[in-house]
């Protein structure tokens, strides 16, 4: 067992000042206002992240609905993996009513419908693409839009599970400063 003259500072030696004091003394910040502040900054870090995530995965989802209903490439992409034609037109529509749900302030129990939707979607491509032998330059863009689906999805669940988010979205009128209007406990 050491004695208190061996954990204390040796004599003539400066110690460092704890986080509390430096933060009073840098920012005029008391240590008990410190936790919210902190708190309230990753929040805000977190919904940044998940909208710029979910944009790109809004862009990409988009990108291909339109392609699956306007480029005869695409189509024929679709014949090659043995999908019927009204499919790639019923597909590019649920497409777009997903992002639809992805983008607008709806209820949480929506907006997982979409994140579910869209991971059939992502998977069943990948299937496709593997099953007929392509190559990664045919499913690629598929995997990496998985990934963005991911991201996105984690984001979103930890902004739900977010106490903040929930006190912030009663306070709010429009929703469109948060990802969902209400919690996944209530639905």
């Amino acid at each position: 067992m050491q004695s208190s003259s061996a954990l204390s500072p040796p004599v003539g030696r400066l110690t460092p000042p704890s986080i509390e004091a430096w933060q009073e003394e840098s920012y005029g910040i008391d240590a008990a206002e410190a936790g919210p502040v902190v708190a309230e900054t990753t929040l805000q870090a977190k919904t940044i992240v998940y909208w710029i995530v979910t944009a790109l995965f809004c862009l990409r989802m988009s990108f291909t609905a339109y392609a699956q209903l306007r480029l005869p490439q695409v189509a024929e992409a679709f014949t090659h993996l043995g999908f019927p034609a009204y499919f790639r037109v019923e597909l590019s529509w649920a497409k777009l009513l997903g992002v639809v749900l992805m983008l607008a302030p709806v209820p949480a129990r929506l907006k997982e419908w979409a994140y579910a939707g869209f991971a059939i979607t992502l998977s069943s491509a990948l299937i496709a693409h593997l099953s007929v032998g392509d190559g990664p330059e045919a499913w690629g863009w598929a995997a990496a839009t998985g990934v963005l689906w991911g991201l996105s999805y984690f984001f979103w669940r930890r902004l739900q599970a977010t106490p903040a988010s929930a006190s912030r979205s009663s306070k709010s009128g429009s929703g469109w400063d948060r990802p969902a209007a209400n919690s996944l406990r209530g639905s």
